[in-house]
């Protein structure tokens, strides 16, 4: 892989999981006009439906999605390509999401399947070692198909060392836990938030002030605003729909844009990206902008540019993000990608 430009992850669904991909993708961004150029399957191995980078080191992680969870590290050479560096089973099923702790020293890993966290060391080279920890979340909530039991969803640790929060589709709830940087253990702060019976919490996102952050639903299609305390507790201040659009909404990912001033939620189901203002208490729709596939499964913020993953439409759709209204406005054509999941820049 050669040429200029800014690389570009992606990761999917292969056949293990009934997907198209073989792996995960690497392709070339531009950085001006947004464009994109695949660059082939730069690692191959099974799921990798979530993908992060060390915060420092030229490391990528994926999850493994399967049955028997699995967690896989490459280093990331300057073209795009991916050499394996490690391995390690989550002891969960179906890990979906992963975080590299701030200071770089650990992995913890979200077991969708297992409803669990598991916990990684990491070395000098960012090399995940043996697990330190597995915590499984018990209980389940209102929906008896999709909360018959924990699904723990998306880890988000804190920033300056505040408590990493834990959402939990499962339970209708987001723990709390400290990471005990010496033993590599999750130590759990009570009370857990717990949502509104049948919320079913997927994603968060945390404004960059500190004291705020949103939390979607996936099963009752709403967006949550959360006053952030000094000592880590969530306290709910409005809840708005994700989606002014009639028929079956499922959202996924949610973030919030640069300068803190918009918050975007992809919309699975009726295929949008809504565009929320932030500059009252309760964020204020200004746009729903049509993705053009039906599946958003993952989106990404990066310069101007807004990438959408569509996981059942096999694209990758670009937008450009207006910085003062907030709102994407689609370029060009959509990019082939086959089962995409995840889009990390």
């Amino acid at each position: 892989m050669t040429g200029t430009g800014a690389i570009v992850h992606i990761g999917g669904y292969t056949a293990e999981t009934g997907g198209r991909a073989e792996g995960i993708v690497a392709a070339r961004r531009d950085p001006v006009t947004g464009a994109l150029t695949p660059l082939g399957t730069a690692a191959v191995t099974p799921a990798p439906s979530f993908l992060v980078r060390h915060p420092t080191l030229p490391v990528l992680y994926a999850v493994n999605e399967l049955a028997d969870g699995r967690v896989s590290a490459f280093r990331v050479a300057a073209d795009g390509d991916l050499a394996p560096l490690g391995v390690r089973p989550t002891g969960g099923a179906e890990p979906c999401h992963l975080a590299v702790t701030p200071d770089g020293g650990y992995l913890v890993v979200a077991n969708y399947g297992g409803g669990s966290l598991a916990v990684f060391p990491l070395d000098g080279d960012g090399a995940p070692g043996e697990r330190t920890d597995l915590v499984r979340h018990e209980g389940h909530g209102a929906d008896p198909q999709r909360q018959e039991r924990a699904h723990c969803h998306m880890v988000s640790p804190g920033p300056a060392g505040g408590p990493l929060l834990a959402v939990d589709l499962g339970t209708d709830s987001v723990y709390r836990y400290d990471l005990d940087a010496a033993t590599g253990r999750l130590v759990p702060r009570a009370p857990r938030l717990r949502t509104p019976a049948g919320t079913g919490p997927r994603h968060l996102a945390r404004h960059p002030d500190g004291r705020r952050c949103w939390l979607v639903g996936e099963l009752d299609a709403t967006v949550t605003g959360y006053e952030l305390t000094d000592d880590g507790a969530l306290h709910q201040r409005v809840r708005v729909d994700a989606s002014e659009r009639t028929g079956h909404v499922q959202p996924s990912e949610v973030a919030v844009g640069p300068g803190g001033r918009f918050l975007y939620v992809g919309n699975r189901g009726v295929g949008t990206v809504a565009v929320f203002a932030l500059a009252g208490v309760v964020p204020e729709l200004v746009a729903e902008v049509d993705t053009g596939g039906e599946w958003p499964r993952h989106f990404a913020l990066t310069g101007e540019h807004l990438y959408v993953a569509d996981e059942r439409a096999d694209m990758i759709r670009i937008f450009r993000v207006d910085p003062d209204t907030g709102v994407p406005e689609p370029l060009g054509e959509p990019v082939p990608v086959p089962s995409p999941t995840c889009v990390l820049p």
